[in-house]
């Protein structure tokens, strides 16, 4: 039994529940009511709860417990989270009748979802982190593969065994402005007509990373969640200086992310996880985080090396094959579309489309 199960329960057990029952799984978001934003546990995806309001309550029931106070924002309680507050929401999560409606307790449909972590320091993409798309994006079968005989690693930021051909992992950057919730639209910016779809699991950071090795990328992991890198493929006019990441990856509206976190002690793999997209109900991308070539571990390894990374930060691990750009005839988003992304364990982050601005 790992340790934070073992924590949690000891805090269930205080309750009065079965060792079954700390395993009840949750999720944690960001949602508002009334104009106040608030960090909320969700359970069964239909349920949220006030995790300040009923931790307040808990306590007042259980006056042997210790005074905890509840972070306002959710990159407070990530920072927290492994200082006593994992097992205070796994106490939570488990208290008889949680998934019904309670003065602290209120249905998803009820409450404005928020982007799980509103206010990330950092956002990085991978790209072309999937075989298949790979494949697709080189306009062939397979994908490119680098010669056995070129450099076998980047000394000072990715280092391998002479056996590992792989390409280097290629990050970049997202602009936080970028960055919406579910359910919130994504905007086709005036004269733009060629908006794709990149349907990817996120990694949200749970400590301070830097030059972390690959064997402590998880411990520096707080959980996943799902991310849709929309993308311009319109270019930029000219061919000046090559593709424009800015023009192509940041506009406003195109980080959905979403709808909740996935604390990691929920996600015993994150590689074996089936991921698929529908655009309007049509199934675009069908595949599983196994077909990545880097895994998650290796890109926070990766861009740990570059800058450091700190908690709430977000990594998305690239898209599989199956966009729109690559298809004959192509085929874009448009306003009116419904652009839904889902991966196995973590849930599904719908957004509309509609017209810009």
């Amino acid at each position: 039994m790992r340790i934070e199960t073992a924590l949690a329960a000891v805090a269930v057990f205080s309750l009065g529940l079965s060792s079954a029952d700390a395993e009840t799984p949750f999720k944690l978001g960001t949602f508002e009511r009334n104009g106040r934003t608030f960090p909320g546990l969700v359970l069964e995806d239909r349920w949220v709860v006030d995790i300040a309001a009923a931790n307040a309550r808990l306590q007042k029931q259980h006056p042997s417990w210790k005074a905890l106070a509840i972070p306002a924002g959710m990159k407070e309680l990530i920072e927290r989270y492994d200082g006593g507050l994992r097992e205070r929401l796994h106490a939570i999560a488990n208290e008889p009748g949680a998934a019904t409606p309670r003065v602290d307790t209120y249905e998803v449909k009820a409450l404005r979802v928020r982007p799980p972590v509103p206010d990330p320091e950092t956002m990085v993409n991978a790209a072309v982190n999937y075989v298949e798309h790979g494949a697709e994006v080189a306009g062939g079968t397979q994908a490119p593969t680098p010669s056995p005989t070129m450099a076998p690693s980047v000394p000072g930021l990715w280092e391998r065994p002479a056996n590992d051909i792989r390409w280097t992992p290629y990050l970049f950057l997202k602009a936080r402005s970028a960055l919406i919730g579910a359910g919130e639209a994504i905007r086709i910016p005036p004269g733009r007509d060629k908006i794709d779809w990149e349907c990817e699991l996120a990694v949200i950071v749970g400590r301070r990373a830097s030059r972390v090795s690959v064997g402590q990328a998880r411990e520096h992991i707080f959980g996943y969640t799902l991310e849709d890198d929309v993308s311009d493929r319109g270019g930029r006019g000219d061919a000046r200086h090559g593709s424009d990441w800015l023009v192509g990856k940041s506009h406003d509206t195109f980080a959905p992310v979403g709808p909740f976190i996935v604390p990691k002690e929920f996600v015993p793999d994150p590689q074996a996880l089936a991921i698929r997209f529908a655009l309007s109900g049509k199934v675009m991308q069908d595949s599983s985080t196994a077909r990545m070539t880097h895994t998650v571990d290796e890109l926070l390894q990766y861009a740990s090396n570059i800058l450091t990374l700190r908690p709430g930060d977000v990594i998305s691990t690239g898209s599989p094959a199956g966009v729109g750009f690559t298809r004959n005839p192509p085929v874009f988003m448009k306003p009116g579309d419904v652009a839904a992304c889902t991966i196995e364990r973590i849930g599904t982050l719908t957004n509309p489309v509609a017209a810009g601005p």
